[in-house]
C-alpha cells in the first residue's frame, strides 16, 4: 500500500513525510503507523499526550503479552519516529524507550 495515498491526521501526514524522507519501505511505514495506533489505543489518547510513564507501561504491556523482540524493537522505533513527528524533540523532550 502506498502510504502517500492515504489521508489522515496532520500527525499521520507528517509521520508519513518523515518516513518518506528516510526512504523507508511501505511495509516499514505501515508497521510504524500501526505502532502509534497501538499506543494510542492503549492510552486512549493521542501520542503527543503520552508521558514517560505511559510509554514505560506500554512497553511492559508488550513484553507481558509475549511480543517478540523483533516486533518490540520495530514498535519502539515507530514510536520514536511518531513522537518526533508530533514535535516531542522540538519541545525539548527526548523520547527514551528501553
Amino acid at each position: 500500500m502506498d502510504m502517500t495515498a492515504r489521508k489522515g491526521t496532520p500527525l499521520r501526514q507528517r509521520m508519513v513525510e518523515d518516513m518518506r524522507m528516510r526512504k523507508l519501505q511501505d511495509k516499514t511505514q505501515q508497521a510504524y503507523i500501526r505502532a502509534v495506533l497501538k499506543l494510542t489505543c492503549f492510552l486512549k489518547r493521542l501520542l503527543d499526550a503520552a508521558t514517560v510513564e505511559d510509554l514505560r507501561n506500554f512497553q511492559l504491556e508488550l513484553v507481558d503479552t509475549g511480543t517478540s523482540p523483533v516486533t518490540l524493537n520495530a514498535t519502539l522505533t515507530g514510536l520514536r519516529l511518531g513522537r518526533a513527528a508530533a514535535g516531542g524533540h522540538r519541545r525539548g523532550r527526548r523520547l527514551h524507550l528501553h
